[in-house]
C-alpha cells in the first residue's frame, strides 16, 4: 500500500506541466483531457482541459452564459438527473403540477359519460352531443397531458432504449386512435357499437403524471453547483494602469497578463501568480488543503481562494474561460453527463414489458384476423396494448420513493436524486474526505504546552493572542477562538511585523514576543523535548513556538480535530464488507496521522480535485460501486462522478448541489442509516415492481386470448378491475416501508 501511494505521489509529480495559457485554450477547443500539476507543491497552478463533448446518449446539454461576471458557460438546467423514467425533466415541476391538474379537469367528464372497457358504472350518464364532448376532451387530453410521454417516448426512440416513457406513450397512442377509429365507426354505422377506450386513456395519463409529479416532489432534480461554482469569483476586481493608479472593472474584462490588485480578506477573482507582497491564503474550500498556505513572490495562487492577512499583486495567467475554476465545472459536468446515463429498475422491467407488448399485440392481431375478422383482431390487439398501460408500474416506485424520502428527512438525510436508493445495493468502497467529513474541518488548539515556569498557560495564551488578533489565516482563528471559550483577553500588540518563512514578531507588555515555527526554534538553538513533539506531529497537528525576550516559553499545537464518530463509522463500514478510502487535497502528513488513526488502509493526499475524481474512475473501471463522501469544492467533481455521491451538509453549496444525499446534521453515521433505508427501499422497489409487472404478466396472454380454445377470453372489463386492484395493493406495499 506505501508502495502504491509513493508510486501515486511520483506520479503526481511528474504530471506537473508549465502550460501557457494558449495551449490551455487550444487544448480545451480540441475537447483533450489532460491533467496538470500538484498544487500542493505549489510550483504551478493546476492547468487542465476537459472535453466538453456530451457522452451521454441522450439529447445534448445546452449551455447559457452566466451573470454579468462575465465567467465562462455552465450547463442550463436540461440535466436529466436520474433520468426519471427517460422523462425530460428540463420541465420545472411547477409546471409539472399544473399539467396534473388541468389534466384531472379534462379527464373528469371522460370519466362521467364514457364506459370503461365497454362497462358502464352507475354513475355514468350520457346525453346527446356527450361522445362529441368526450371526444373533445380526450383530444385535448391527449395532446397536452400526454406531451411529456410523447415527447419521452421519441428520445427514447431515438436512443434505441425504450423504457417507461414508450410504454406509456404505446398505451395512450394506441387508446386514442382506437378510440378515434370506434367513434367514426359508431357515428357512420349506429349499430356497430365498437367499443372505445376513453376511459382507459384519461386514467393512464392521470395517473402518470400523478406518479412523476410525486417523484418530482420527493426527489430535489436540480443542481446548482455549477451556478455556485461560478459565483465564487467577485463580480469587479482592481487592475492596476500603467501609472500605478488602481480602477475597478468588471471581471469579464480581465485579459491574460493583466496585474490586479487583491486585499487581505477578498477572494482571488481568476488564477495568477503574485508579483509584489507574501499573504497566507486560504484554499480549503477549493482544494481541500486545510491549513492556510503561504504565499510570496512567484508562487501561483487559484481564483475562489481567500486572501489571507496581506494585500497583494498578481499577474492573471488564466482567465474565467479557462481557470482553475472552469475545469472544475468542466469536471462536474462531464461527470453528471456520464452518471445519468444509469438505467432504474422500473425503466428495465418497462422495456421489457414494451417488447412484450408489442410482439403479442402483433401476433394476436394476425391470429385472430385469420381465425375471426379484421374488427375483432383489431380489438383483440388493442385490448393487449391497453392492459399492458402500466397504471400499476407507474406507481410502484414514485410511491415508494415519496415513502423512502420522507423517512429520510426525518432522519437527517435529504435524498436528492432517487438513483441512489437502487445503486446502494451491494456499494463496495467508500471514499472519504477528510477536511470536514471525517474531521471538524477547522484549526482548533489541541494542545498547549508551558516551557518556561514563569509563565502559565494563560499567560502564554495572552502573549499568542495578542500576535495573531489581526491575522485571519486558520491558526489565527483557530487560538483566537480558543480565546474566546476560555474567556481570556489577550494582551495588545505594537509594531507588529510578519516575518518571512518564520512567524510573527512585536512588543507585547514592553517585552519582544516572536510566534515561531520548528525550523526557526532549530536555528535558535533551542531545545524540545522529542516526545512532547512527536505526540502532536503524529496527529497531524501543526505546531507553533512563542519565544519572549529570546526564551522558549511554551508551544501551542492546532490541528483539525477528528469527528468522535468517525471511527466507529470506519468500522460499521468494514464489518458491511465495504473498502475505506481517505481521498484529500490535504498534505500526505496529515492524511497519514488521520488514516492511521482511523484504520484506513488505502489513502491519498496532496490531491487536487481531478485527483480526486481519478481514483473514483479508478474503481468504476474495476466494476465497484463507489460511495463518495466530501464537502468541499474540490469534491464536487468526485461527489458528481460517483455511483452515489454524498455531502456533509456542513459543507459548501457546490459540494451539496453535485451530491445525490447530503446529510442534513453533518452527522458521518447518518452513512449507515442511509445505507439500511436504501436496502429496504430498493427491496420495496423490487416488490412493487413484481405486483406492477406481474398484473401484466398474466392479463396480457389472457387478453390476447390464450385460452380462447377452451372457451375462456379475458373480459376487457375484468382486465380493468385487475390493472386497478394491482395499483392499489401497490400503494398500500408502499405505505410499509419503515
Amino acid at each position: 500500500m506505501k508502495k502504491m501511494k509513493k508510486e501515486a505521489n511520483e506520479e503526481d509529480k511528474s504530471n506537473k506541466k508549465e502550460t501557457s495559457v494558449k495551449k490551455s485554450a487550444k487544448k480545451q477547443k480540441e475537447s483533450s483531457l489532460v491533467f496538470n500539476g500538484s498544487l500542493h507543491k505549489q510550483e504551478n497552478h493546476p492547468t487542465a482541459q476537459f472535453s466538453t463533448h456530451n457522452h451521454m446518449s441522450q439529447q445534448p446539454l445546452e449551455h447559457l452564459p452566466i451573470s454579468s461576471h462575465g465567467n465562462h458557460e455552465i450547463m442550463k438546467h436540461s440535466h436529466i438527473h436520474g433520468k426519471m423514467h427517460g422523462m425530460d425533466h428540463s420541465m420545472h415541476m411547477g409546471n409539472f403540477k399544473q399539467k396534473f391538474w388541468i389534466s384531472v379537469v379534462l379527464a373528469l367528464p371522460i370519466l362521467f359519460f364514457s364506459p370503461m372497457m365497454g362497462m358502464k358504472f352507475p354513475f355514468q350518464v350520457t346525453f346527446p352531443g356527450s361522445n362529441w364532448l368526450v371526444l373533445l376532451l380526450a383530444t385535448i387530453l391527449f395532446v397536452y397531458g400526454g406531451q411529456p410521454f410523447l415527447s419521452g417516448a421519441l428520445m427514447e426512440l431515438k436512443q434505441k432504449r425504450p423504457a417507461m416513457m414508450t410504454l406509456i406513450a404505446m398505451g395512450i397512442t394506441v387508446a386514442y386512435i382506437y378510440s378515434l377509429y370506434s367513434f367514426v365507426v359508431n357515428f357512420i354505422t349506429p349499430h356497430a357499437h365498437v367499443m372505445d377506450f376513453f376511459w382507459e386513456l384519461a386514467t393512464l395519463i392521470v395517473i402518470m403524471l400523478l406518479g412523476h409529479w410525486i417523484e418530482m416532489s420527493a426527489v430535489s432534480n436540480a443542481s446548482n453547483a455549477l451556478q455556485k461554482l461560478a459565483e465564487l469569483l467577485p463580480e469587479t476586481v482592481k487592475r492596476l494602469k500603467k501609472d500605478g493608479s488602481e480602477e475597478s472593472i468588471s471581471l469579464k474584462e480581465v485579459n491574460e497578463g493583466d496585474d490586479l490588485v487583491v486585499r487581505a480578506g477578498d477572494q482571488m477573482p481568476t488564477d495568477g501568480v503574485i508579483i509584489k507582497g507574501q499573504t497566507i491564503v486560504n484554499e480549503s474550500a477549493v482544494t481541500g488543503e486545510s491549513k492556510g498556505v503561504q504565499k510570496k513572490t512567484g508562487d501561483s495562487v487559484i481564483g475562489g481562494s481567500i486572501n489571507g492577512n496581506g494585500t497583494i499583486e498578481i499577474t492573471v495567467t488564466a482567465t474565467s474561460e479557462n481557470s482553475y475554476l472552469a475545469k472544475v465545472m468542466a469536471m462536474v459536468r462531464k461527470a453528471q453527463a456520464e452518471k445519468s446515463q444509469l438505467e432504474l429498475l422500473s425503466d428495465k422491467v418497462a422495456k421489457w414489458l414494451f417488447y412484450v407488448a408489442l410482439a403479442v399485440g402483433i401476433i394476436t392481431f394476425v391470429l385472430w384476423f385469420f381465425l375471426t375478422n379484421l374488427p375483432e383482431a383489431l380489438e383483440r390487439m388493442v385490448t393487449v396494448f391497453i392492459i399492458a398501460c402500466p397504471h400499476a408500474l407507474g406507481l410502484a416506485i414514485p410511491l415508494v420513493v415519496a415513502r423512502s424520502t420522507s423517512i429520510a428527512a426525518k432522519n437527517g438525510l435529504l435524498l436528492k436524486n432517487r438513483q441512489a436508493l437502487e445503486q446502494a445495493n451491494k456499494l463496495d468502497v467508500i471514499m472519504l474526505d477528510k477536511t470536514g467529513t471525517l474531521t471538524q474541518g477547522k484549526f482548533t488548539v489541541t494542545g498547549i504546552e508551558v516551557l518556561n515556569k514563569n509563565y502559565t498557560k494563560e499567560e502564554a495564551l495572552k502573549y499568542i493572542g495578542a500576535l495573531e488578533a489581526n491575522a485571519n489565516h486558520p491558526l489565527a482563528i483557530g487560538i483566537m477562538n480558543e480565546l474566546r471559550e476560555k474567556k481570556i483577553t489577550p494582551y495588545q500588540a505594537y509594531d507588529q511585523k510578519s516575518l518571512t518563512g518564520i512567524g510573527l514578531e512585536a512588543f507585547v507588555e514592553k517585552k519582544e514576543t516572536k510566534i515561531i515555527n520548528e525550523k526557526e526554534v532549530e536555528r535558535l538553538g533551542f531545545t524540545v523535548d522529542a516526545t512532547r513533539l512527536n505526540v502532536y506531529k503524529e496527529q497531524g497537528n501543526t505546531i507553533s513556538f512563542l519565544v519572549i525576550e529570546e526564551k522558549l516559553i511554551a508551544m501551542v499545537a492546532l490541528g483539525d480535530v477528528i469527528k468522535p464518530e468517525a471511527r466507529s463509522l470506519i468500522q460499521a463500514v468494514k464489518e458491511q464488507k465495504i473498502k475505506p478510502v481517505m481521498v484529500t487535497g490535504d498534505n500526505q502528513t496529515a492524511a497519514q496521522a488521520v488514516a492511521e488513526y482511523l484504520g484506513i488502509n488505502d489513502y491519498y493526499g496532496g490531491l487536487l480535485p481531478d485527483g480526486k475524481e481519478a481514483i473514483v474512475q479508478s474503481y468504476l473501471d474495476q466494476g465497484k460501486k463507489v460511495i463518495m463522501v466530501g464537502d468541499g469544492i474540490n469534491d464536487a467533481p468526485s461527489l458528481a462522478k460517483a455511483t452515489i455521491g454524498m455531502a456533509i451538509g456542513a459543507g459548501t453549496d457546490i459540494a451539496i448541489d453535485s451530491a445525490d444525499i447530503v446529510l442534513t446534521n453533518s452527522d458521518p453515521k447518518d452513512i449507515l442509516h442511509f445505507l439500511n433505508l436504501a436496502k429496504q427501499t430498493r427491496r420495496k422497489m423490487i416488490q412493487n415492481l413484481w405486483w406492477g409487472a406481474g398484473y401484466n404478466i398474466l392479463a396480457i396472454p389472457l387478453a390476447a386470448g390464450v385460452l380462447a380454445p377452451l372457451g375462456f377470453i379475458l373480459s376487457p372489463a375484468v382486465g380493468a378491475i385487475l390493472m386497478s386492484l394491482s395499483t392499489v395493493v401497490v400503494a398500500v406495499n408502499a405505505l410499509t416501508l419503515n
